[in-house]
């Protein structure tokens, strides 16, 4: 049995989906949020609350150990790309604790967007052309600029000419660029968990953006976007829930990222039913999962609130 938790960026909104899920539907479980900084509301969230280094610092793990005891820490939530790198491998990590995770080589490929579409092609997949912002020649415009490490929709740029793309290349050398992928109304983010028995469930939903993050979503089918998500669960070995994002084009499917965590439509899709963190923790718990069956066209919002941290007005 899960007593503690400890939830990792607990000042982003994805970390406070997550801890709102437990906080609702798993009481009798402790909450412990961690960030590197505090102008947030991120500690309203979780039962306790503390600060620790930036990932990339080596005392970043000393502090995750000494969290660990203080708090009798069963279970990690690792939410951000610079903490999951920084605890790969997996196998390496502090023992007794359950990481939840979506596994070593998800984590790896999804980290690194050119390593995702090698990995996609390798499993004989059809992709979008993706190359090294240094190693482009003849490209076709217009294309996708974007940083090649981390995942998610910011920092992201569409350049419709050479103009624009020596103008974004300069700013990140190190980025990739990408072939820009029509329609762009049918952009599909897809939930995919994959419990310990190998069976998989897949959430598709079609998506709109609101500042890099899915703002509308609604269920959709489509057995060719179902059977890519299988093969890429199967063939990365996934361990538990990732995000796969695609959009559907005239030829197909096609992959562009992966996110080797939970998403930014975590609460949204929880509130169906597809509920990976419940699914995640329980299997943990060394208990059992079992998938529902989740109708098509359920359309969902992104939601705001807002709390004041410190009563005391200015006048």
């Amino acid at each position: 049995m899960i007593r503690n938790i400890l939830i990792t960026a607990i000042g982003g909104d994805i970390s406070q989906g997550v801890a709102k899920i437990l906080r609702e539907k798993r009481p009798d479980i402790k909450l412990l949020g961690v960030d590197m900084q505090n102008q947030h509301g991120g500690r309203m969230f979780v039962d306790n609350y503390a600060l620790v280094p930036p990932a990339t610092k080596k005392s970043y793990m000393e502090e995750i150990q000494r969290l660990i005891k203080l708090h009798s820490i069963d279970a990690i939530i690792p939410m951000s790309e610079s903490e999951l790198s920084a605890c790969l491998p997996f196998e390496n990590l502090p023992k007794g604790i359950k990481w939840i995770t979506s596994g070593n080589k998800v984590v790896a490929v999804g980290l690194d967007k050119l390593k995702t579409n090698k990995a996609i092609s390798a499993l004989g997949l059809p992709v979008p052309w993706t190359k090294k912002v240094a190693d482009s020649e003849n490209i076709k415009f217009p294309c996708i600029l974007k940083s090649r490490f981390g995942s998610g929709s910011r920092n992201v740029s569409i350049a419709q000419n050479i103009i624009d793309f020596a103008y974004w290349a300069k700013k990140n050398p190190e980025g990739i660029c990408q072939e820009f992928l029509e329609p762009e109304d049918q952009e599909v983010t897809c939930a995919v968990y994959r419990d310990r028995t190998g069976k998989i469930s897949t959430l598709l939903m079609l998506r709109k953006l609101v500042g890099g993050l899915t703002g509308w979503a609604k269920v959709v089918y489509d057995k060719k976007a179902l059977d890519f998500c299988e093969k890429i669960a199967e063939g990365l070995d996934l361990k538990g829930s990732m995000n796969i994002q695609m959009r559907l084009t005239k030829s197909g499917p096609r992959v562009f990222e992966i996110n080797p965590r939970f998403s930014s439509t975590v609460l949204m899709r929880h509130r169906i039913g597809f509920s990976d963190v419940l699914w995640a923790v329980s299997e943990a718990e060394g208990n059992p999962i079992h998938y529902p069956h989740i109708q098509g066209d359920i359309h969902m919002a992104r939601t705001h609130d807002a709390i004041v941290l410190n009563k005391e007005l200015s006048v």
